[in-house]
This record gives structure tokens, sequence and C-alpha cells, in this order.
């Protein structure tokens, strides 16, 4: 591996947006404590910090290797830094909409950076999935972590109060640490780079990937995929409060326990895919989450809460325990999938195609949210979580034609004198 001291950075990059695009869950729970905000309404957060991911990445991923992947890492930070530092000074739902925006345009400068450098510190393809794979670890490891933490921020006995604000001072301290240890950093940008083209060529260069069968297909299957996962990570927190019934930092906690199966299921996965071809792994994992669904909805239904001020996770129904399990089995689909289609590519179209990786995320990860937001708000949580079931069986099948097409060698077409040895 080149560089260890920019692999660390862009650990700790992932680790602390992490916390800070987790945080919507945390966030859309608080706002409808703190301001009396509706579940509808307040569902619209995870579309002012997907949407601009969105729109960033489609802006700016082509060309990020002029502007620079360090640089650009460089001036997301700052932004977070910033913004972070004066939400404990805000009053209205406005600033927090302000906030993910800026969180949302951060990350898309920080994913397609880094993406596009994987490709030049890693040296093939195995090491290319093992680096996705921890990489997408150390996400889960920052929500798993920023939820136990936010937790304890929270007041219990009062609706009102605004004490968890104070966290966001904690990341913009952090954000400031991770600016920091990027900017000492080295890197050797040059393998990333078209010399002699325009920022327009670049952009071209990029839509026309779009149009190519195999990437069509790909992103059918992320755009489901983020869609399902992020269904579950931001409403966890409100499913347990107001189906199950268990207090606000417990409610927040469930979160963190599904982020942790969510980091084990990554680790794990980099040594279960040396022994077992992935198409096989990813439908046993969906077969899994699926039964998950349909085993513990019901349960959720019928099981009677007692006391709810005393429910602890030592004293607390079956039901509590089994949903965050989906987590270990959702976790390894997302970087199997990407690392799958970026070392098909020549390096110097990851950050391309890193940026449609983001934006198609960032519109499945708010479509699932803004969905279950509103079926949540007409009819239950547990309808809600039911409609999962749709993107399960889509994403099995979208898989299969994916795993046939790249069997029967329906690659990316690429100008061979383009290829620069990849």
């Amino acid at each position: 591996m080149k560089n260890p001291l920019i692999t660390i950075s862009l650990f700790f990059n992932y680790f602390v947006f992490a916390i800070l695009l987790n945080s919507v869950g945390t966030v859309i729970l608080q706002m409808q404590r703190n301001f009396d905000i509706s579940k509808a309404d307040a569902s619209v957060l995870e579309g002012f910090k997907d949407l601009p991911i969105a729109f960033a990445s489609f802006l700016l991923a082509s060309f990020l290797p002029k502007i620079g992947l360090k640089k650009s890492m460089l001036i997301a930070l700052l932004m977070v830094t910033v913004i972070c530092a004066v939400i404990p000074f805000t009053n209205g739902f406005w600033y927090f909409k302000l906030l993910f925006f800026v969180i949302g345009v951060s990350f898309a400068l920080i994913k397609v950076s880094a993406f596009a450098t994987i490709g030049i510190i890693t040296k093939n393809e195995k090491e290319h999935g093992s680096f996705m794979s921890f990489l997408e670890a150390v996400f889960m490891a920052g929500i798993l972590i920023g939820n136990i933490v936010i937790s304890y921020y929270v007041n219990d006995g009062d609706p009102k109060s605004r004490e968890w604000m104070f966290i966001y001072w904690l990341l913009s301290g952090m954000s400031a640490i991770a600016f920091i240890l990027l900017f000492i950093s080295k890197l050797d940008e040059s393998e990333a780079k078209i010399e002699n083209t325009s920022i327009k060529d670049d952009f071209i260069g990029m839509i026309s990937i779009v149009i190519k069968p195999l990437i069509i297909v790909f992103i059918f299957s992320i755009f489901f995929y983020v869609l399902l996962e992020q269904s579950f990570q931001t409403w966890f927190p409100t499913f347990y409060k107001e189906i199950l019934h268990a207090p606000t930092s417990m409610a927040i906690q469930a979160g963190a326990i599904l982020a942790g199966a969510s980091f084990i299921g990554r680790l794990l996965s980099g040594f279960v895919l040396l022994r077992v071809r992935w198409i096989h792994f990813l439908s046993f994992c969906l077969l899994i989450v699926a039964s998950i669904v349909l085993i513990v909805l019901p349960m959720a239904k019928t099981t009677t809460i007692g006391d709810t001020n005393g429910m602890t996770w030592l004293h607390a129904p079956l039901v509590v325990y089994l949903m965050p399990i989906m987590g270990l089995f959702m976790a390894p689909i997302y970087p199997t999938l990407n690392s799958t289609i970026l070392s098909a590519l020549p390096k110097h179209q990851h950050s391309s195609m890193s940026g449609l990786i983001v934006i198609f995320s960032a519109l499945g990860g708010t479509t699932g949210s803004i969905i279950t937001g509103h079926v949540f708000e007409a009819f239950d949580g547990i309808t809600a979580f039911y409609l999962s079931l749709i993107p399960i069986a889509v994403i099995f099948i979208v898989i299969w034609i994916l795993n046939g097409m790249i069997k029967n060698k329906t690659l990316v077409p690429v100008d061979k004198s383009a290829l620069g040895g990849h």
C-alpha cells in the first residue's frame, strides 16, 4: 500500500462524515421533539443532504482531478468545520436544512475524491477491493460510534432540550483535525489526470459512460440498495421510539447497533469473498434480510410493551434485539458492487465513475427516506418497513442480471490507447 499517511487520512475523513451524514436520523427525531415538526416535513432533511450530493457529484466529478483530489477534500473539510461550529447558536428548522446542504456538497467532494484516490494508492484489483471494504467498514464504525455519542447528549426527560446540539462542536473539532491530517499528507495525483483535455471533454466523457449497458444495470443495483439501506438507517430511531416505545436515547442507540452490525458485516465480507463467489454471497445476504423483515415486523406488531420508561438493553422484548441484525447482511452489498465496477475501468475514469456512484446513491437515499417518512406518517412504521421487501426483490433480480453480463464480458468499451497499462 502506497502512502500510509494518506490512507489514514481517507479513513478518518470517512469516519467523520459517517457521523455527520447519519446524524440526520437523530436530527429528524429531535426536530419532531424540539420544534413540533411533522414526520413528513422532517423527512425533507434527507433531501437537503442527498440531493446536493447528487448535483455536486454530477457537476464536479469529471473534472475534480483537474481541481485536485486533495484540494477538493480540504475544501470540503473546511466547509463542515465552519458550519458545525455555529450549530449550537441556531434556533430554527431552516438552519438544519442549510447544515445538511453543506454536508451533502462536502461529502460529494470527499467521496468522489476518495474513490479516485483509492485507484492511485492500490496496486491491483484484489487490493482495491480490500481497501474499499475496509473504507466502508470505517464508515459504518463512524455511524456506530456517532450514534452512541449523540445519544448521551439527548435529554429523555425534556423533549424541548437542545443540549444535543453541542455534539456539533465536537464534530467541528474532528473536521478540523481531519483537515490538518490531510494537509500534511502527500499524494501524487498524476495517474488520475488526462492531459490536454478540456473540462467540457471530461464532462462529456462522464456522461458517455452512463449509456453503457453494464453501467446502467450497475446503477440500478446501487440506487435500490441505498434506497433500502437509508430507509432503515434514517428511520430506525423513530421506529424504535414510536413502534417499540423505547426511550429516545435507546432509540438512537438502536441505530448505533444497526451500524455496528453493518461494520462487522463489511469486515467479515472481505474474508468471505475470498472463498465464495460474490453473486452467491450477496444473494444469500438479501434472502436473510428479507427473512428478518418477515419474521420481526409481525413480532413488533404483536409484542406488548410494559413500562417503556424502564426499558433498557438488559430488559427489553426480543424484537428489540432482532431488528439490527439485518445490518450484518445488508452491509457487504455496497462495497462489493462498487469495487467490481471501478476495478473494470482505467484509473483516469475512476473520478467520473465515482461521481455516478455518488449521484445515484444520493438519489436512492433521499427517495427511500422520503417514501418511508410519508408512509410512516400516513400509516405506521411497520407498513413503512414492510415496503423494504420491494427494493430487496429488485436488487436480487438486478445483481443476477449484472452477474450474467460480467460472465458474458459485457464490459465498458474503452479505448486501448487510454488504458495506461491498468
